[in-house]
């Protein structure tokens, strides 16, 4: 199975180089990339960088130039106080864009960009403990004066690139797994490593290491109509 895995944010990019400090790193148009033997599996990384833009270039670039069979995205997440706990892992069921703003009239636009996955094909019972659920995605750290009504859209976490990753895959009937650990978390009043960056980063050494340890355990159970 050809399997691709893109890695997002600098942060967890660089998690991924402090446990793997033998890869042969070259460049794509959006980062760094990489082959990874992991328990068997040769997998392809790609650094895509963090936000939508890249996020959406990333994943289309992937599907053009590799034509995987599955795209893995490993990462972190903030959690929302009281639907997750601290180092969760999240399974995406789907996700939603909610940093656009419409003034014109068109209130369909944040359910155009709302996608769900279909995760039918892997492993039942899953290999290890998660948490299905929507993710809520934007070019921003989760505002808390936005928390409330991101929980009453079925969020229970939030991050930065789920959002574009999800909307790409499905436009391209593309198979896509995203798990993210919750890195910290946020309520109504503020967020745990919001002005702690070294607090995130910590977590997100120890969130990419769980992730890693665990695809293998996800990537044998997986079974697509082709295999």
């Amino acid at each position: 199975m050809n399997v691709v895995v893109i890695v997002s944010a600098i942060a967890e990019w660089k998690a991924v180089k402090e446990l793997y400090p033998q890869l042969a790193l070259t460049n794509s148009p959006y980062g760094e990339t990489a082959s990874l033997n992991l328990r068997g599996w040769n997998l392809k990384l790609y650094h895509s960088g963090w936000g939508k833009i890249a996020s959406a270039g990333m994943m289309q670039y992937v599907l053009d130039h590799e034509k995987p069979e599955l795209v893995v995205n490993l990462g972190t997440c903030g959690g929302f106080e009281g639907l997750v706990n601290r180092r969760d892992i999240v399974l995406v069921e789907g996700a939603f864009i909610y940093d656009i703003v419409e003034l014109m009239g068109d209130p369909d636009i944040m359910e155009y960009y709302a996608s769900s996955l279909d995760l039918s094909w892997l492993p039942d019972p899953q290999p290890h403990p998660t948490r299905r659920g929507i993710l809520a995605s934007a070019d921003s750290d989760l505002p808390p004066e936005k928390i409330a009504h991101l929980k009453s859209l079925g969020a229970i976490a939030g991050d930065w690139e789920s959002g574009a990753l999800a909307w790409v895959a499905n436009k391209n009937g593309a198979r896509l797994l995203v798990l993210r650990g919750v890195s910290d978390l946020v309520n109504e009043k503020g967020g745990e490593a919001y002005d702690n960056f070294s607090l995130f980063e910590d977590r997100t050494r120890e969130i990419m290491r769980m992730l890693f340890e665990q695809l293998p355990d996800w990537l044998d159970g997986v079974s697509l109509p082709n295999q």
